[in-house]
């Protein structure tokens, strides 16, 4: 054993840049699912709509991990790893966001294409 668990943890500014980062993230995700939102009413396609709706929940779902984390990496002590079903669960969501944004893309180019 080492003598540096007896150490107190200094957690400097990595939590607080740990923070900023997730809620770039999720403000980010969420300002492409305002853009999305405003094709679909315009075009009026409610499968843009509806992707809009799930890329802001995905913008939500990052968010709250990003704040439980930042709470985790705050905590005295030594930082516990994120959770499996938490990484899988920004993974999923960040899948989600490119996915939307190339369906989004294709939507906007074959509606070009049909007028």
């Amino acid at each position: 054993m080492s003598d540096a668990a007896a150490i107190p943890r200094d957690p400097g500014l990595q939590p607080e840049r740990t923070a900023l980062s997730w809620t770039r993230t999720s403000f980010a995700v969420a300002v492409n699912a305002l853009l999305l939102l405003r094709e679909g009413l315009v075009a009026d396609r409610t499968s843009l709509v509806a992707a809009s709706v799930v890329l802001f929940a995905g913008a939500c779902v990052i968010l709250a991990v990003g704040r439980r984390r930042r709470r985790a990496l705050s905590s005295p002590g030594e930082p516990l790893a994120m959770p499996l079903p938490y990484a899988w669960l920004v993974v999923g969501a960040t899948l989600l966001a490119g996915v939307t944004a190339i369906a989004s893309m294709l939507a906007g180019d074959l509606a070009g294409i049909a007028t």
